[in-house]
């Protein structure tokens, strides 16, 4: 099924559910003798999260496809079996809007993000969904673009008010485990970050939460009035460059993309698509951001954590306090 937006050039194709079969083994008590049963699982598709986002975007602001996207559109996989599809959009208060989404029969994976001009220090949004037959890993949040836990004004500024929805659905998608401390600086008071079992319920809550979350990032970033300050435009150009250099270095999508399209060519999707930016809004590189990630011969330590800190639980209060609660 197609469904195409009024956006000039622009068409999101919604492919259809699959039902995929899957065997399981039971026994009887009378016999013990094994059999087979076969039951349906519908495989999910984050297509109408895209589909969402945009045209809410588009009702908001006007959407013109980014530059990017003439490079960035689809790529296949080495194998030729997969299509990597990739969007790109930009609007006034928009720097980027990108998503890059993966689909086989056995994962589905959405990197959706959205970055503010530096004009605005609003949040990024951040979506990033990998899903297979045996899990999901989930991280929503409205990424601060300044420290929650020390700048306490821009925390109550962009956060106080969103509370009440980041419990809600922190209750309906549970902590999902050892968080390291180095990510958590690029984290909310409000942030999803969740593991699940498949089921078309949590689907439905994860799309329940995406569509809240967005329509609460595009309320802030269309109230944001342009900074005319120089210095704190070059604050907030700091924020996000320190921000993509981290995300480009350390994501965890590396291993994935890798996988899919090859080294070089994940390193210039993340570098130059996902990350975008890197080059345009500063010239510090990830060692001068995190010197404690230089190894004695100058390179960067690949661990992903060299503080030793991780989250087991949820570190914020329901008021948003930062209260560690570390393991």
């Amino acid at each position: 099924m197609e469904s195409c937006s009024s956006l000039r050039g622009f068409c999101v194709t919604a492919k259809p559910r699959l039902l995929k079969s899957v065997g399981v083994s039971f026994g009887t008590h009378s016999s013990w003798r094994r059999k087979r049963a076969l039951f349906q699982v519908s495989a999910i598709s984050f297509q109408k999260f895209i589909q969402f986002a945009l045209n809410e975007t588009k009702r908001r602001t006007h959407l013109v496809p980014s530059p990017l996207q003439v490079k960035f559109n689809t790529v296949n996989s080495m194998d030729g079996k997969t299509e990597l599809q990739m969007l790109s959009f930009q609007a006034s208060k928009i720097r980027l809007l990108r998503s890059l989404s993966i689909e086989t029969e056995a994962m589905q994976v959405l990197d959706f993000a959205a970055f503010p001009e530096p004009e605005f220090d609003v949040p990024i949004f951040c979506a990033n969904f990998f899903a297979t037959t045996n899990t999901n890993i989930m991280v929503l949040d409205l990424n601060p673009l300044h420290d929650v836990i020390s700048r306490a004004d821009y925390k109550e500024r962009y956060y106080k008010s969103l509370m009440p929805l980041g419990l809600k659905y922190s209750e309906l998608l549970p902590w999902g485990g050892k968080l390291t401390g180095e990510s958590l600086k690029f984290f909310s008071p409000i942030v999803i970050w969740t593991r699940f079992t498949p089921s078309q319920d949590k689907f439905e809550v994860l799309y329940s939460a995406f569509m809240d979350y967005y329509e609460a990032w595009l309320g802030l970033i269309n109230r944001a009035v342009a900074e005319t300050d120089a210095s704190q435009i070059m604050c907030n150009r700091e924020a996000q460059h320190r921000y993509l250099t981290w995300r480009a270095e350390k994501d965890p999508g590396h291993g994935v993309l890798k996988k899919f399209i090859g080294e070089t060519m994940a390193k210039d999707v993340l570098r130059n698509f996902l990350f975008n930016g890197i080059d345009e809004l500063g010239s510090r590189t990830f060692l001068d951001y995190f010197p404690e990630y230089r190894r004695e011969d100058g390179t960067i330590n690949e661990k992903r954590s060299v503080m030793g800190k991780s989250f087991e639980n949820r570190p914020w209060d329901t008021k948003g306090n930062f209260i560690g609660d570390h393991s």
